[in-house]
Order: C-alpha cells, then structure tokens, then sequence
C-alpha cells in the first residue's frame, strides 16, 4: 500500500487490484494518542452516500500501515469526529 498524505491519494490493494482512493481528511486524538485518516473508494452506497472508511495509523512510520479501529470507546470516538464533520 502507498500513502501519501500531500498527493491526498492512497493505494489499497483489494482482491488483488490495485484501488486509489481519495484522502478525505486526517485527525488526531489526544484521547486514544493516535492518527487517524478518513478516506473514500468512490463508490455510492444504496443510501445515496460515498463510502467512507476510517482507520489508524502511525505517522512516524517510513510505511504507513492502516488499521482497522475495533475498540467500541474507540468506535465511538470516531463515530462522533463523522458526525461533526457531516453537521459541518
């Protein structure tokens, strides 16, 4: 995977093809200490909606590895950072 916060693109390799995707937004928790990305494929949902997906990762790392958020107080964290950029 590439990652490359100043293109505003990341590369994820899903069912063995390469998909860029578009960087939506980037923020960090004092709470939980981490970075966090949101970041969309571009595919519309049957709502009507982009597909949105957020997950961690380490910015002082020389390769940025995503990770899925699983914790339910860290789900809620960035379930409420989504709900205050939608009412933005």
């Amino acid at each position: 995977m590439n990652f490359d916060i100043s293109k505003e693109k990341i590369e994820l390799e899903k069912d063995g093809k390469l998909l860029e995707c578009d960087v939506l937004f980037t923020f960090n928790s004092l709470e939980t200490k981490k970075s966090y990305i949101g970041y969309t494929d571009k595919i519309v949902a049957s709502n009507g909606r982009r597909n949105i997906y957020i997950s961690s990762f380490d910015p002082l790392k020389n390769y940025i590895e995503l990770e899925n958020i699983e914790d339910e107080k860290e789900l809620n964290m960035v379930y409420n950072v989504l709900q205050q950029l939608d009412n933005d």
